[in-house]
């Protein structure tokens, strides 16, 4: 039994571990905020798969909404199973943790590893979010060309083998960038840099997509509310993501929520001017963009910085990811959603700025924390420390995550890619059966597969698998419009976008 009282004037929690008269008092509200900031970012995760989903084509817009839903669910398992305690554990080595806490087992009252204000029970829920919003951002390298099950399988392992050692050497006071004097405040390499590095490689092992390089896939984003509220889902939660790694409700949370939102903001404006230069037009898609870079380069730095420096992080992250999307056209790597751009990059840069621009000052608003500080501080050294940390973060997601894919590509039933007939009809089709919309939207490519196909589509008296039937001829007209067109042509009486 876990022997808890409350004190007399606060009502704080006062906890006497077993075999122990020594009280470890926890305090009420800090529990109450790493609760909510614990929901904050669970909410991250669904907004993920609507950001995602917006950007794609219509026939694949329910396969990212479906895998962040599903990778909470696997990555939650993942967690309880072992997954904690590979990255939490007091007794295991630099590099990971050991099994002390197999299944939960001991994760109890006990003070946290990440603070002792709050018991080990509730930071091993706030982290698990941590370890689910990764998940799902590495999974976004799938886009349009994977199956599902198998990619939950990948998400297993890749939580265990990646996320897993690297949140042990960032966080983990047993860790050795932790030791090292590393600083990443709630996550630039455990979770920005290993997700977009391993989308990375998840590009690299899938191949480009059919059609890669033609007028097919020039297509735009098929639902810009999507991309909008999945933004808002993500800067909503990105509030508990930095302000609860404070662990604490105090002034550091309230500093690392200020500079949260400006450096989005900042970052969000910039990336639409940039965008208004080439086409004297202002974009939504890419004023979210911008915001998500923003948020991902102040994420390293957000506990160890003042505002003036989120405005320059914004500012340099938001620049450097939208040039970063030009990568993949130079090493001619299809990576689909950007998330080596926007989240790779913007991890690194912001490690980097965090080594130039983080205050002991800051950092000490917690009236705890103790740091030499950045380049402000004349703490030159602190430059290396961050590179060398996001180095070794990149080095190791980038190596693992081939090995794995390409571990599951010669296990039966477990390889990735989708087949060429999937990749057609869409992946919604092909192995959800269910659609985002009432409706299927469909591409050119498409309708001629399907008249190549004969299907019996019917539409009030006319059958149109006749090749002199009117739906047969407007569907090859059809054929010949660019798949970024936007608007509707009628096939067999149904709506079917182009």
């Amino acid at each position: 039994m876990v022997n808890v009282t409350y004190t007399e004037t606060s009502q704080d929690v006062v906890y006497y571990a077993e075999g122990s008269e020594e009280a470890v008092i926890y305090n009420l509200g800090d529990m109450a905020w790493v609760l909510a900031s614990m929901a904050l970012v669970w909410l991250m995760i669904p907004g993920v798969g609507l950001f995602y989903s917006g950007l794609l084509r219509r026939k694949n817009a329910l396969s990212m909404i479906f895998l962040s839903v599903a990778a909470v669910a696997v990555g939650s398992f993942q967690w309880f199973f072992w997954g904690y305690s590979l990255a939490f554990s007091d007794t295991g080595s630099k590099f990971i943790g050991d099994l002390r806490y197999f299944c939960l087992k001991g994760v109890l009252a006990d003070p946290s590893a990440g603070s002792s204000r709050i018991p080990a029970l509730l930071f091993c829920v706030y982290q698990c979010m941590f370890c689910l919003i990764t998940g799902m951002l590495a999974i976004g390298g799938f886009a349009e060309r994977s199956k599902i099950g198998p990619v939950l399988v990948f998400l297993f392992c890749w939580l265990t083998l990646v996320y897993c050692p690297i949140a042990n050497w960032t966080w983990n006071p047993n860790g050795w960038s932790f030791i090292m004097g590393g600083l990443d405040f709630a996550g630039g390499t455990p979770v920005h840099i290993s997700s977009g590095t391993a989308s990375l490689a998840i590009a690299l092992y899938l191949g480009k997509r059919r059609g890669y390089g033609t007028e097919r896939l020039a297509y735009k984003p098929h639902n810009t509310a999507f991309v909008i509220l999945g933004t808002v889902f993500l800067w909503f939660g990105w509030f508990g993501f930095n302000g609860g790694s404070a662990l604490s409700a105090n002034l550091r949370a309230v500093q690392a929520c200020i500079v949260t939102n400006l450096a989005a903001s900042v970052g969000g404006i910039t990336w639409m001017l940039l965008d208004w230069r080439l086409e004297r037009k202002y974009s939504a898609v890419g004023f979210c963009s911008g915001a998500i870079s923003g948020l991902v380069g102040i994420t390293p730095a957000a506990g160890f910085v003042g505002a003036p420096a989120a405005v320059a992080i914004g500012f340099v992250t938001a620049v450097a990811c939208n040039f970063a999307t030009q990568l993949k056209f130079l090493i001619r790597v299809d990576e689909t959603l950007d998330v080596f751009a926007s989240h790779a990059i913007g991890g690194m840069v912001g490690n980097v700025l965090t080594g130039l621009f983080a205050q002991a000052s800051v950092a000490a608003f917690d009236g705890i924390t103790e740091i030499p500080g950045g380049w402000f501080d004349r703490n030159w050294v602190q430059l290396g420390y961050q590179i060398a940390d996001l180095t070794a973060g990149f080095a190791y997601s980038f190596v693992m995550t081939s090995i794995i894919c390409w571990i599951m590509h010669f296990i039966p039933g477990l390889r990735l890619r989708a087949d060429e007939e999937a990749e057609i009809v869409g992946i919604d089709d092909a192995y959800l059966g269910e659609f985002a919309y009432d409706y299927v939207g469909t591409d050119p490519e498409l309708r001629l597969h399907r008249i190549e196909s004969k299907p019996h589509i019917t539409s009030g008296d006319v059958i149109a698998d006749s090749p002199h039937s009117p739906a047969h001829t407007e569907a090859e007209s059809n054929e010949k419009i660019p798949h970024g067109a936007q608007g509707n042509a009628a096939v067999g009486g149904g709506r079917v976008d182009v």
